[in-house]
């Protein structure tokens, strides 16, 4: 995917093996951003400024449901995986008598509506992630975790789909990294980030609630957007789809930015953005192997996670060497995130390195 990666400037510097935190900046994004910025200078903001952000927003929506295979009003828009995964808890209204299973290897992002649902009464159970369908029970109100693991890059397991309870999914490392489809997956509701895979602006993300699901989750916060008709102020109804659930504010340059750099992916070929990134992850993962590291436990992603005496320090090491990856916090891990942009002379590099 030369064509692609030609997209990324950074990339001609360095090995940015980091999109599982923020990806990679296409060229196309920022200039996106400043001509709208320039208009706004230029214009103002009246009347065609809002216009103009609002049909952004529903392209974006459009473009998110695309990559989950929903349609696009069952799709807020968000700021992070964290706010689309606390608007649903917190909506929910859950206190005491609802448990909660979750993983015990879960990103602070879905940590932080956990805290919050168990200040209210509700009980958190955390199980091994392989664990997680198995240990729903009588008493389990929802289940609320990773789709894609953001320690090692492992998948939640299948058996989701069947469990009987909401299965609300963390997606930061599912959408633009692996195929996703919210249907097949059967879950009540997916929150992802627009910043990570999908090299988008920091503060955007998406929310799918499915239909069914909506009447169990009050709109916490509804915002000028979320209403049929705001212009009747308290008898105004909220729409009933998901846009009810959309974040307050997105700046029309913000939106600008990941559409442009959504449709850098779309025009690489969507099926094979999606294709490539795992398949050199895997390559990673064996070498690394072979080469006597010790891989943590993933699937077919495309993250690659292994153990390092001084992860902090290394990490630092293969940054001064022009090869960003992070460590994990509180594990003995390095993760490398590998995107189709990526090339093998990265990868190369990387194993080089260490």
């Amino acid at each position: 995917m030369d064509g692609l990666r030609a997209q990324f400037p950074v990339l001609e510097r360095l090995a940015y093996l980091n999109a599982g935190t923020d990806g990679p900046v296409p060229r196309a994004a920022p200039e996106a951003a400043g001509r709208e910025l320039a208009g706004e200078l230029e214009e103002g903001r009246t009347t065609a400024h809002f216009e103009r952000r609002l049909a952004m927003q529903d392209e974006l929506r459009a473009g998110y449901a695309a990559l989950l295979g929903c349609e696009a009003q069952d799709v807020a828009l968000t700021t992070s995986t964290s706010e689309g995964i606390g608007k649903v808890l917190a909506g929910m209204d859950l206190g005491p008598g609802d448990e909660i299973v979750t993983s015990d290897e879960e990103h602070p992002g879905l940590i932080g509506p956990l805290i919050a649902a168990r200040e209210r009464g509700a009980t958190i159970r955390a199980v091994p992630f392989a664990e997680l369908a198995d240990a729903v029970g009588p008493s389990t109100t929802a289940v609320a975790c990773s789709h894609v693991g953001w320690r090692t890059g492992a998948i939640a397991p299948a058996a989701l789909a069947e469990v009987g309870v909401p299965v609300i999914l963390d997606g930061a490392q599912g959408i633009g990294a692996v195929p996703v489809d919210v249907v097949k997956l059967n879950c009540a509701a997916y929150a992802a980030s627009g910043q990570k895979w999908l090299c988008g602006a920091d503060g955007t993300g998406s929310l799918y609630v499915a239909p069914a699901f909506r009447e169990r989750v009050r709109a916490i916060a509804p915002a000028y957007t979320g209403f049929e008709d705001a212009s009747r102020g308290l008898e105004s109804p909220l729409k009933a789809d998901a846009r009810r659930y959309d974040t307050p504010s997105l700046a029309r340059e913000v939106v600008a930015f990941s559409l442009a750099s959504l449709n850098v992916l779309r025009d690489a070929g969507l099926a094979a953005v999606l294709a490539r990134g795992p398949v050199l992850a895997g390559q990673l993962a064996e070498r690394l192997a072979d080469r006597g590291r010790t891989v943590g436990p993933r699937a077919h992603t495309t993250l690659v996670s292994w153990e390092d005496s001084d992860p902090e320090a290394t990490r630092d090491r293969l940054r001064e060497a022009g090869i960003i990856v992070r460590n994990l916090p509180g594990t003995p891990y390095l993760r490398a995130s590998v995107g189709a942009w990526s090339s093998e002379d990265d990868l190369e590099r990387l194993l080089d390195a260490l």
